[in-house]
């Protein structure tokens, strides 16, 4: 791996680690749903993991549509992640094992045994961030500064990410 690629991976994972939860978008019927996931994972490598049920009707969305989007905002940190890719449900002990935490035990009380529980986990093709300055002060200067001179504020550090190559 380059050593840019990593690079992409840790600034992503500094943006949405603390966010948490993403709004997951998938798709059924040409029509776009989205719902709050949490992902249970320690790091970001390309990869996101999602428990969820197997007779949730998002599996069969991405059975039938792999396609997703996964989008993230932290809004006291003026920091928004967009991430797609392809999804899939993985059904495999050594991976729910790998990504449990007790947290997950308050969706699924019958813990890791639950018959219905499952990962749902997106293969990351593309993402778009957005990291504005976090001091509302800068932010503040920036706009009243843009007004005054007419120009436009400066955001922050905006990147597209192209995870396929």
């Amino acid at each position: 791996m380059t050593d840019r690629r990593q690079d992409d991976y840790d600034k992503i994972w500094s943006l949405i680690k603390d966010a948490r939860v993403a709004m997951l978008t998938s798709e059924r019927d040409g029509h776009l749903y989205s719902r709050p996931m949490v992902a249970s994972q320690k790091g970001f490598d390309g990869q996101l993991w999602f428990f969820t049920r197997k007779s949730s009707p998002k599996v069969e969305e991405v059975a039938s549509h792999h396609q997703v989007n996964a989008a993230y905002a932290n809004a006291s940190e003026h920091s928004y992640v967009s991430l797609s890719g392809s999804a899939v449900i993985v059904d495999d002990r050594a991976a729910i094992d790998a990504h449990w935490n007790e947290w997950i035990k308050t969706w699924f009380p019958d813990g890791k045994d639950d018959p219905d529980l499952a990962l749902l986990r997106v293969d990351v093709d593309t993402a778009e961030y957005w990291d504005a300055p976090s001091s509302k002060m800068v932010i503040a200067f920036d706009y009243l500064k843009a007004r005054i001179t007419g120009t436009t504020p400066d955001v922050g550090e905006n990147r597209k990410v192209d995870f396929r190559s």
